[in-house]
């Protein structure tokens, strides 16, 4: 069960994710479907010829309808939720607050300046240097906290080389491309901490560009804010 269990997605901590893990499972069924189809008609056709002679009785007209409708249908239902779920991380740009990650080799900063100025570096942390519990390869020195039910806008870019910031548990990522300000919405439903990394073969080290966001209440946001 538990080597099971790992094969899964993670819990999605917004809308998206948990959005894009209920289209998964709509289109894997749709998929299952479609294969199981084929299997049994081709077990048909192949069994006995005198199978196929029920395909006589119908019309091609009717046939070439449905062959075509069919998967028109099926597009259509795949289209749909995907469009939707593409125009709320990327549509309407216009967050509650904005915050600016800027990758590097090898680490990410952060900025903002909504309610009060900041800018800092977070690096990822060395082994002896960790406490009991914490993630290894994955903890920073400083951590991008961020109010919790509250529409982020982040603008995702790089100074050097490409990038790719991404929280798994959040379905989110967005590349980091020198030159280039890229955006996209975060919100998280509820408190806690989620952990992603570089997603980009940006170099020898781009395994090491741990990703440590913290959602907080907005008391504790401004408490954050101004002890910076």
């Amino acid at each position: 069960m538990t080597t099971y269990s790992r094969m899964q997605f993670l819990d999605g901590a917004n809308i998206t994710s948990s959005g894009m893990i209920i289209f998964h499972d709509f289109a894997f069924s749709i998929l299952m479907f479609i294969l199981t189809f084929v299997i049994f008609m081709s077990f048909i056709s192949l069994s006995t010829y005198k199978h196929m002679r029920l395909f006589k009785e119908y019309s091609f007209n009717m046939l070439e309808m449905i062959w075509t409708l069919f998967p028109a249908l099926v597009l259509l239902a795949l289209g749909v939720p995907s469009f939707l779920m593409m125009y709320f991380l990327e549509g309407e740009l216009k967050g509650d607050l904005t915050v600016k990650a800027v990758g590097h080799q090898w680490f990410w900063s952060y900025e903002g300046n909504d309610l009060v100025s900041f800018d800092f570096d977070s690096y990822m942390k060395l082994d002896d240097s960790l406490s009991m519990g914490d993630n290894r390869v994955l903890e920073v020195d400083n951590s991008l906290v961020l109010p919790m039910m509250t529409k982020i806008r982040m603008i995702i870019t790089s100074t050097d080389v490409l990038h790719s910031w991404a929280l798994p548990s959040m379905c989110l990522k967005m590349d980091a491309i020198p030159g280039r300000l890229n955006t996209m919405n975060i919100i998280s439903l509820y408190p806690g901490s989620f952990y992603g990394q570089c997603s980009e073969i940006c170099g020898i080290n781009h395994s090491f560009m741990p990703i440590h966001v913290e959602f907080v209440g907005w008391k504790d946001y401004i408490k954050n804010l101004t002890s910076m």
